[in-house]
């Protein structure tokens, strides 16, 4: 397997600049164990209750981009502290990343407390997932209720996202407005027909039609 080292300590004391040796050399062997490929080995020092740190958002990039398919760290607490680590935990399962611990010497495995929590948050997000659907089919089905006919209007529903998606029925728009539909509604419902656009969006351009 291809793998990333990742390495933090949080203070730039020459004590530490040793602990970021030590724990490379140590996260290369246990690479060489099992037989893995490193890809790179990223060192950083920040504090790991910080989210907002380079070398994280590097690791990141690496799995979302699937140029490598496990991390190595000595143990939890270098990828992060508190709410951080929960974060990283979650958006590393998320991209179906193999964790590897240093201090275990082989697959790293959350305390069930921690693993609990985990599946709280991934409860949580599925839920507000549905929500989203939700409001989306509930604004359609408004917005059909109100004479909208989406074959008339979504000429390039078919087409992949990009700049011409931006384009959407102005009139549609002033039309569900008059009949007392939310920008937020009728976003909702332009995104479930294909117009990746914002509320905000929506009642800017709602107003610039006014003033034209």
């Amino acid at each position: 397997m291809r793998a990333i080292i990742y390495c933090r300590v949080s203070t730039d004391k020459q004590t530490q600049e040793t602990s970021l040796e030590r724990q490379k050399e140590e996260l290369l062997e246990l690479a060489g164990n099992y037989h893995f490929t490193v890809i790179d080995c990223i060192e950083e020092q920040a504090s790991g209750y910080e989210i907002d740190r380079d070398g994280i958002f590097e690791v990141l990039d690496y799995f979302s981009d699937k140029k490598a398919d496990c991390l190595l760290i000595q143990d939890e607490t270098r990828l992060g502290r508190g709410n951080t680590k929960i974060a990283l935990f979650h958006q590393l399962e998320k991209l179906d990343v193999r964790v590897y611990s240093g201090l275990y010497n082989g697959e790293f495995e959350l305390s069930e407390s921690d693993s609990m929590v985990l599946k709280i948050v991934s409860i949580v997000e599925e839920y507000q997932r549905q929500i989203h659907n939700i409001k989306i089919k509930r604004g359609m089905r408004k917005a059909v209720d109100n004479g909208f006919d989406p074959s008339k209007n979504l000429t390039n529903r078919d087409k992949a996202p990009g700049k011409e998606r931006k384009s959407f029925p102005i009139e549609e728009v002033v039309r569900l407005r008059q009949n007392d539909m939310t920008f937020r509604e009728i976003a909702n419902t332009l995104n479930g027909l294909g117009y990746p656009v914002s509320k905000a969006t929506v009642h800017r351009r709602y107003r610039e039609h006014l003033q034209t």
